[in-house]
């Protein structure tokens, strides 16, 4: 009796998992796509602190240009009855020069301006603004000088006054004005000219701050503002009468 042959033993199952090479490709491609990721997302980190920092530093410049605009505008502001006083009158009295007008600096740029007006009894200046320190600084009237900025996060790297006065001419006769003529007075100087009249001058200063971030130097801007005073000087330029607006 005749037997069918044995089958061998059962074939071995096939392999299952990943093999040791494919496990460390694998990790390598997942290592790149974590860092390509953790990239991105520094970038944006990064991106996102200098903007704010960028935001941070325009605002604070912006209040500051604001104050010093405000504060510079009302230099010489007097009170009424000392406005009045130093206008001429019909009777010949020739008035008297504001003895507030005064703004420094008059020709060439600088870091620091100084100015007085009247804000109330107490408060008559003088006042200023200056750069020390990297800081801006700001003179009280009795309080000595502050800083207006904060210098523990931003750094200011320039202040520039730059003077842009206009002096309107003084030339013509009152009956006959010459074109932006500026004819205050009605009776000729002693030697019958208009040279000791005196000059309205229109005061305009350019404004520039430059500053840097504290935390990051990088992050650097500047802005620059046209102040016009309100109040015009008068320079009063006659030698017999330097007190005087016009002769008597």
């Amino acid at each position: 009796m005749s037997h069918a042959p044995r089958l061998s033993a059962a074939p071995w199952r096939k392999q299952r998992g990943l093999s040791l090479v494919e496990l460390m490709v694998g990790i390598t491609v997942g290592l790149f796509v974590v860092a390509a990721a953790a990239t991105l997302v520094a970038n944006q980190l990064s991106d996102n602190r200098r903007l704010l920092l960028e935001t941070q530093m325009q605002q604070d410049l912006r209040a500051t240009m604001d104050i010093m605009t405000r504060q510079l505008r009302r230099a010489g502001a007097l009170t009424t009855p000392l406005a009045q006083a130093g206008l001429a009158s019909p009777a010949g009295v020739g008035g008297a020069p504001n003895a507030y007008a005064a703004v420094t600096p008059t020709a060439a740029a600088d870091s620091l301006a100084s100015f007085r007006f009247i804000l109330n009894a107490a408060e008559q200046g003088p006042y200023g603004f200056k750069l020390e320190g990297n800081a801006i600084k700001t003179l009280l009237a009795g309080g000595g000088w502050q800083e207006l900025t904060d210098s523990s996060t931003l750094k200011i790297t320039a202040l520039t006054f730059l003077p842009r006065n206009q002096t309107l001419p003084n030339t013509g006769v009152p009956t006959d004005p010459a074109p932006g003529a500026f004819l205050p007075c009605s009776k000729p100087c002693a030697d019958g000219t208009t040279n000791c009249w005196p000059r309205l001058l229109v005061r305009n200063f350019r404004l520039t701050i430059t500053a840097q971030a504290k935390s990051d130097p990088t992050v650097q801007r500047s802005i620059s503002s046209e102040i016009r005073l309100r109040n015009d000087w008068l320079d009063f330029t006659d030698a017999a009468n330097p007190a005087l607006v016009c002769p008597l």
